[in-house]
Protein backbone atom coordinates (compact mmCIF):
# COMPACT_ATOMS: atom_id res chain seq x y z
CA UNK A 1 0.00 0.00 0.00
CA UNK A 2 1.25 3.41 -0.84
CA UNK A 3 1.98 5.36 2.30
CA UNK A 4 2.55 9.02 0.45
CA UNK A 5 -0.91 11.30 0.52
CA UNK A 6 -2.05 11.61 -3.90
CA UNK A 7 -2.59 15.36 -4.56
CA UNK A 8 -4.52 15.70 -7.52
CA UNK A 9 -3.56 19.09 -8.81
CA UNK A 10 -4.93 20.64 -12.03
CA UNK A 11 -3.25 24.03 -13.40
CA UNK A 12 -3.72 24.83 -17.24
CA UNK A 13 -0.45 26.26 -17.24
CA UNK A 14 1.59 23.44 -18.04
CA UNK A 15 4.38 25.21 -16.91
CA UNK A 16 3.22 25.62 -13.59
CA UNK A 17 2.19 22.36 -12.90
CA UNK A 18 5.58 20.87 -14.31
CA UNK A 19 7.25 23.06 -11.66
CA UNK A 20 5.14 22.42 -8.91
CA UNK A 21 4.82 19.10 -9.12
CA UNK A 22 8.19 18.36 -9.33
CA UNK A 23 8.47 20.47 -5.73
CA UNK A 24 5.61 18.72 -4.63
CA UNK A 25 6.90 14.89 -5.41
CA UNK A 26 10.36 15.90 -4.04
CA UNK A 27 8.50 16.85 -0.81
CA UNK A 28 6.84 13.70 -0.42
CA UNK A 29 3.59 13.56 -2.36
CA UNK A 30 2.59 11.46 -4.97
CA UNK A 31 0.63 13.55 -7.59
CA UNK A 32 -1.76 13.49 -10.60
CA UNK A 33 -1.85 16.41 -12.69
CA UNK A 34 -4.12 17.31 -15.40
CA UNK A 35 -4.04 20.87 -17.35
CA UNK A 36 -7.86 20.63 -18.34
CA UNK A 37 -10.50 21.19 -15.60
CA UNK A 38 -13.30 19.12 -17.93
CA UNK A 39 -10.42 15.83 -18.37
CA UNK A 40 -9.77 16.35 -14.34
CA UNK A 41 -13.59 16.08 -13.39
CA UNK A 42 -14.17 13.20 -15.71
CA UNK A 43 -10.93 11.49 -14.01
CA UNK A 44 -11.61 12.16 -10.42
CA UNK A 45 -14.36 9.93 -10.76
CA UNK A 46 -12.26 6.76 -11.36
CA UNK A 47 -9.05 7.97 -9.27
CA UNK A 48 -8.45 7.91 -5.86
CA UNK A 49 -6.33 10.66 -4.27
CA UNK A 50 -6.30 12.31 -0.98
CA UNK A 51 -6.03 16.21 -1.59
CA UNK A 52 -7.77 18.33 -4.80
CA UNK A 53 -4.89 21.58 -5.54
CA UNK A 54 -6.97 23.74 -8.31
CA UNK A 55 -5.61 27.02 -10.14
CA UNK A 56 -8.45 29.40 -9.24
CA UNK A 57 -7.88 31.10 -12.75
CA UNK A 58 -8.15 28.85 -15.83
CA UNK A 59 -10.09 29.71 -19.15
CA UNK A 60 -12.19 26.53 -19.52
CA UNK A 61 -13.89 26.66 -15.93
CA UNK A 62 -12.81 28.04 -12.58
CA UNK A 63 -10.98 26.69 -9.87
CA UNK A 64 -14.33 27.48 -7.80
CA UNK A 65 -16.28 25.73 -10.32
CA UNK A 66 -14.23 22.76 -10.16
CA UNK A 67 -13.84 22.63 -6.38
CA UNK A 68 -17.98 22.72 -6.53
CA UNK A 69 -17.97 19.92 -8.98
CA UNK A 70 -15.59 18.47 -6.82
CA UNK A 71 -16.86 18.21 -3.99
CA UNK A 72 -20.20 16.93 -5.12
CA UNK A 73 -18.31 13.62 -6.58
CA UNK A 74 -15.88 13.36 -3.51
CA UNK A 75 -17.06 15.36 -0.65
CA UNK A 76 -14.58 14.04 2.14
CA UNK A 77 -11.48 15.24 -0.48
CA UNK A 78 -10.37 18.23 1.01
CA UNK A 79 -9.58 21.55 -1.49
CA UNK A 80 -6.86 23.63 -1.85
CA UNK A 81 -6.86 26.21 -4.30
CA UNK A 82 -4.10 28.66 -5.42
CA UNK A 83 -4.40 32.29 -7.14
CA UNK A 84 -2.37 35.10 -8.28
CA UNK A 85 -5.05 37.28 -6.00
CA UNK A 86 -4.43 37.67 -2.26
CA UNK A 87 -8.00 37.87 -1.63
CA UNK A 88 -11.39 35.88 -3.46
CA UNK A 89 -14.52 36.77 -2.50
CA UNK A 90 -16.40 34.55 -0.12
CA UNK A 91 -18.42 32.84 -2.93
CA UNK A 92 -15.08 32.02 -5.06
CA UNK A 93 -14.36 29.68 -1.25
CA UNK A 94 -17.71 28.17 -0.51
CA UNK A 95 -16.35 24.80 -1.59
CA UNK A 96 -12.62 25.50 -0.94
CA UNK A 97 -10.86 23.83 2.37
CA UNK A 98 -7.49 26.84 2.12
CA UNK A 99 -6.67 29.35 -0.41
CA UNK A 100 -3.74 30.53 -1.16
CA UNK A 101 -2.96 33.58 -3.33
CA UNK A 102 -0.16 35.59 -3.70
CA UNK A 103 3.21 35.47 -1.49
CA UNK A 104 2.12 32.33 0.21
CA UNK A 105 5.17 30.41 1.39
CA UNK A 106 5.78 27.19 -0.22
CA UNK A 107 5.86 25.96 3.45
CA UNK A 108 2.30 27.22 4.50
CA UNK A 109 0.92 25.64 1.16
CA UNK A 110 2.84 22.11 2.23
CA UNK A 111 2.02 22.43 5.98
CA UNK A 112 -1.72 22.94 5.07
CA UNK A 113 -2.06 20.02 2.59
CA UNK A 114 -0.54 18.00 5.36
CA UNK A 115 -2.52 19.24 7.88
CA UNK A 116 -6.37 18.71 5.72
CA UNK A 117 -5.19 15.01 4.99
CA UNK A 118 -3.72 14.12 8.58
CA UNK A 119 -7.20 13.17 9.78
CA UNK A 120 -7.55 10.44 7.24
CA UNK A 121 -4.06 9.24 7.51
CA UNK A 122 -4.61 9.08 11.42
CA UNK A 123 -7.53 6.79 11.19
CA UNK A 124 -5.44 4.77 8.90
CA UNK A 125 -2.93 4.40 11.47
CA UNK A 126 -5.07 4.02 14.20
CA UNK A 127 -6.69 1.09 12.54
CA UNK A 128 -3.18 -0.38 12.05
CA UNK A 129 -2.30 0.30 15.37
CA UNK A 130 -5.66 -1.78 16.74
CA UNK A 131 -5.05 -4.52 14.41
CA UNK A 132 -1.62 -4.84 15.77
CA UNK A 133 -2.93 -5.15 18.89
CA UNK A 134 -6.02 -7.03 18.01
CA UNK A 135 -2.96 -9.83 16.79
CA UNK A 136 -1.08 -9.96 19.72
CA UNK A 137 -3.87 -10.72 22.35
Amino acid sequence: MENRTTVFYVDDNPKSSRLLTSVLEECGFRVIAKNDPFEALALCQRTRFDLALLDYEMPLMSGSRLAQEMKFLVPDVPVVLISSRVDLPATELAFVDAHFGFGTALDDLLWTMRILVRPKLARVVDQCAMTQWADST
